[in-house]
C-alpha cells in the first residue's frame, strides 16, 4: 500500500462536490475537516422507522405515522425564542394533533391535503405526536447525526455517501488481521458502511463494537508507546535530594499536613530517590491539598540539582499556582517563572534564556511550556495538573525536553483506582481523602427557581458580613436552542440589583489579560459578586468567597458540580453552595439530591459511575476520564481493557509498529491525538 493512498484520506472535505468555503466552514464546526473525519463521523442514534396502529401505541413510544394533513398549518410563538408548528393529521378514521417545536421553516413543506409520513414521540393522553422530522423514505432504519444550523441531515448524508463511493475503496485496513480474527471484528470498509448505511439494528451493533474497539485501540497504542519508552528508560535517575532542606520546608509552612498528604509526599520522595523512573498519579478531592504535596516534590527535585515544569490547562490556574508556590518556595531560594500564551514577548525571551542557563528552577505554565523555544538545562520532574485535559502527544512533548524525566500527574476529580490505572496506565496511584484541618463542611442545598427572592436575601446577608459570592450559569450568552440561564443576562440583572460596582462578569471567551484583571479584582475584594461559567471550576482559590450559586445545576455532571463547589469553603468560616434548578427527569433529581447531601469526591465519583448512562456523560471535560467520540469507558469497559491488553502486547513485540500493515494505524494515531 503506497503512502499516497493513506494521505489522500486527509484531503480537505472541500474536495467533495458541493462543499464550498461556507459549507467547509460549517462542517469544520462539527470537527469535520478531512475525508477521514467525514467517514468516521458516526451517527449519534438510529431511528427505527416502523408504523403501528394507533390503538397499539404506548405512551412515549417513538414511531413513524403516515396520514393526511386535514387542517391549515399554524406556527405560533411562546417564550423568548420558541415556536410551535401544528396541524391535525388523519390516520384511517382517527384524527391526531401533530406538533413540531422550533422548526418553523417546515411550514413551506406542509400543506392541507398532503399525504405525509412523520417520525416522533406519541403522547397517549392527548393523542398528540411530538414530531421530530418528516420522513421521505419508506419504512426501515435511518441514522441520525449531530448537526448545526448550517448543515442539515440530508446534506450531510449526501456528503458521507459521496465520500464512501469515492474514497472508501482506497481505505487501507487499520485493525491487524490477527485481532479481527481473534475478536470477530469487521474490516474497516464493512464497519464504515454498516455504521452509515445499516440494513438493521444487528448490523449497527456489530459495526459499533468494531468502531469502539478501534477508537480505544488507537488511544491505548499511543499510551502504550509512551509507557514502553518510559520502561525502556526505566533506569531513571535517582535524585539525591536534601533531606534537611525538606525538613526546613516542612517547618516553614504554617499549617499541619494531613496523614494522607504525608503518605503521598513520602511515596513521591521514595520514587524520586529510586533509580526507577517515577510515573505516579496523585488523586485528591477538591481542596484536599494536592498543591502542597506537589510543592514537596518540586523542592526535593530542585535540591537534587534539577529543574521542574508544572503544566496546567488554564492561565487562571497557572497564575493561581504561581501565587501559592512562589510564596512558599521563593523564601527558600527557588527561582520561579510563569509562562503562558499571554506572557509578553520580551519576558518570554528572558524566560527561555534563563531556563536554558538553569537560572530558573521551576516554570509554571500552560501548553506554552511545550513550545520549541523552551529548552531546559536539566529537567528532572514534570507535573501535569488536570492531566486528562492534555493529549498523549502533549505529554510526550514535555517529557522529551529532558532525559529520563520523572512524571507526577494530578487530578482533582477522583475516579476509582482500578479505572485510573486502566485509563492512564500509571504505575502508581496516591490518594488524598482527608481534608485540611479546620475546614468546615460546605452547607449545600437545592432550591427551585421560584425561591429566587429568598436567594437574594441570603446573598445580601453574605455581602453585609463582608463575604464574596460566585454565581455560575451554564451558558455565556442567550441561546435559541438551550433555554437556560446565561451569564450575560444574570450579570445585567444582578448589577442592577446589587450595584454595578460590586458585580463583574467572567467567561472563557474573554481575553487572557481581561480575565486576569477580573480575577485579581475578585481576589483582592474589590469585586463582591462574580458572575461566571464553569471556567472557574479548577484551581481558583479565594478564601473570602463564602457562597456559590449554580443556576440550572441539573445541566452539570456530579463531578463538575463538586468541582465548582470546591471553589468555596477555603477559609475557616461557614460556606454555602446553592443549586438552583427545576429538573425534568428522575435522574436529574437524583443527581441534585446526591450532590446536596454528599461532599466526598470519591463517593461522588462512584455515584457518577452508577448513574451514568447513554446521553448522560458525567462531568464533561471534568470527569477525569478522556472523552471519546463513540466509546464509553464505563459502558464499554470490557472492550476498553481488551484494547489496552492488546496494545501493550503489540507495542512490546513491535515498539515502532514497523510494517506496511501498520501504516494507516500510525497515521490515525498521529491524527487523532
Amino acid at each position: 500500500m503506497e503512502i499516497v493512498n493513506l494521505k489522500v484520506l486527509l484531503n480537505p472535505v472541500s474536495d467533495l462536490d458541493g462543499v464550498g468555503v461556507k459549507t467547509a466552514e460549517a462542517l469544520s464546526q462539527l470537527k469535520i475537516k478531512t475525508i477521514y473525519d467525514l467517514l468516521f463521523y458516526f451517527p449519534r442514534r438510529y431511528d427505527s422507522l416502523e408504523t403501528f396502529p394507533l390503538n397499539e401505541l404506548k405512551d412515549g413510544q417513538k414511531v413513524l405515522l403516515k396520514g393526511k394533513i386535514v387542517t391549515d398549518v399554524v406556527v405560533s410563538r411562546y417564550g423568548y425564542h420558541n415556536t410551535r408548528l401544528n396541524f391535525k393529521m388523519q390516520i384511517d378514521h382517527d384524527i391526531i394533533m401533530v406538533n413540531f417545536f422550533n422548526q418553523p421553516w417546515l411550514k413551506k413543506q406542509l400543506q392541507k391535503g398532503n399525504d405525509i409520513a412523520i417520525y416522533g414521540k406519541y403522547v397517549l393522553a392527548s393523542q398528540t405526536l411530538s414530531a421530530y422530522k418528516i420522513v421521505l423514505k419508506e419504512e426501515g432504519f435511518e441514522p441520525v447525526y449531530s448537526l448545526n444550523s448550517h448543515i442539515k441531515q440530508k446534506k450531510l448524508v449526501s456528503f458521507i455517501s459521496q465520500a464512501i463511493e469515492k474514497y472508501l475503496p482506497q481505505l487501507p485496513e487499520v485493525i491487524p488481521q490477527y485481532l479481527r480474527d481473534k475478536y470477530k471484528l469487521l474490516d474497516v470498509k464493512s464497519m464504515i458502511i454498516q455504521m452509515h448505511q445499516p440494513k438493521d439494528l444487528q448490523q449497527v451493533k456489530v459495526a459499533q463494537r468494531t468502531a469502539i474497539f478501534l477508537e480505544f485501540f488507537v488511544f491505548q497504542l499511543q499510551l502504550s508507546q509512551l509507557l514502553y519508552a518510559n520502561d525502556q528508560k526505566n533506569n531513571g535517575i535517582a535524585k539525591k535530594y536534601d533531606s534537611s532542606a525538606i525538613n526546613e520546608l516542612k517547618e516553614s509552612i504554617n499549617f499541619q499536613l494531613s496523614d494522607d498528604q504525608i503518605q503521598a509526599i513520602n511515596e513521591i520522595l521514595a520514587d524520586l530517590a529510586s533509580a526507577k523512573r517515577m510515573n505516579r498519579l496523585l488523586q485528591g478531592d477538591v481542596g484536599s491539598g494536592k498543591t502542597i504535596v506537589a510543592v514537596f516534590a518540586i523542592f526535593a527535585c530542585i535540591t537534587a540539582g534539577y529543574q521542574v515544569a508544572l503544566m496546567v490547562p488554564t492561565e487562571i490556574l497557572a497564575q493561581q499556582h504561581m501565587n501559592k508556590i512562589v510564596a512558599i518556595l521563593e523564601p527558600l531560594g527557588v527561582r520561579c517563572a510563569l509562562l503562558t500564551s499571554s506572557t509578553k514577548l520580551n519576558e518570554k525571551k528572558e524566560i527561555y534564556r534563563e531556563l536554558k542557563d538553569g537560572i530558573i528552577n521551576l516554570v509554571i505554565g500552560t501548553h506554552a511550556i511545550i513550545q520549541d523555544p523552551v529548552i531546559f538545562k536539566k529537567l528532572g520532574l514534570v507535573i501535569i495538573d488536570e492531566q486528562h485535559r492534555f493529549g498523549v502527544d502533549q505529554r510526550k512533548q514535555l517529557l522529551n525536553k529532558g532525559k529520563m524525566v520523572d512524571i507526577l500527574a494530578m487530578s482533582a476529580t477522583p475516579i476509582p483506582r482500578t479505572l485510573a490505572l486502566s485509563v492512564y496506565g500509571e504505575n502508581s496511584v496516591s490518594e488524598i481523602h482527608q481534608m485540611p484541618l479546620g475546614r468546615k463542611k460546605v452547607i449545600s442545598y437545592w432550591i427551585t427557581s421560584d425561591s429566587l427572592r429568598k436567594l437574594l436575601t441570603l446573598m445580601n446577608e453574605q455581602l453585609e458580613q463582608g463575604f464574596q459570592i460566585y454565581v455560575v450559569a451554564p451558558l455565556i450568552a442567550e441561546s435559541d436552542k438551550l433555554h437556560l440561564k446565561n451569564a450575560e443576562t444574570l450579570y445585567k440583572k444582578m448589577a442592577l440589583y446589587f450595584g454595578s460596582d460590586k458585580v463583574a462578569l467572567l467567561h472563557g471567551k474573554m481575553g487572557s489579560s481581561q480575565k486576569s484583571d477580573i480575577m485579581d479584582a475578585f481576589i483582592h475584594g474589590s469585586i463582591k459578586i462574580l458572575i461566571t461559567t464553569s471556567v472557574i471550576e479548577v484551581g481558583v482559590d479565594v478564601a473570602n468567597a463564602n457562597m456559590m450559586i449554580i443556576f440550572n445545576a441539573d445541566h452539570f455532571g456530579l463531578s463538575q458540580l463538586h468541582q465548582l463547589r470546591g471553589r468555596i469553603g477555603r477559609g475557616s468560616t461557614q460556606s454555602y453552595c446553592i443549586f438552583v434548578s427545576d429538573p425534568k427527569t428522575d435522574n436529574a433529581k437524583k443527581r441534585l439530591k446526591i450532590i446536596s447531601t454528599c461532599d466526598d469526591g470519591f463517593a461522588l465519583a462512584r455515584e457518577d459511575l452508577k448513574l451514568r448512562g447513554e446521553g448522560d456523560i458525567f462531568g464533561q471535560a471534568q470527569s477525569g476520564i478522556p472523552q471519546f467520540k463513540l466509546g464509553d469507558i464505563i459502558n464499554n469497559y470490557n472492550i476498553f481493557t481488551t484494547a489496552q491488553k492488546e496494545s501493550k502486547i503489540l507495542v512490546h513485540q513491535n515498539p515502532e509498529l514497523v510494517g506496511e500493515e501498520y501504516d494507516f494505524l500510525k497515521l490515525l494515531m498521529e491524527y487523532d491525538d
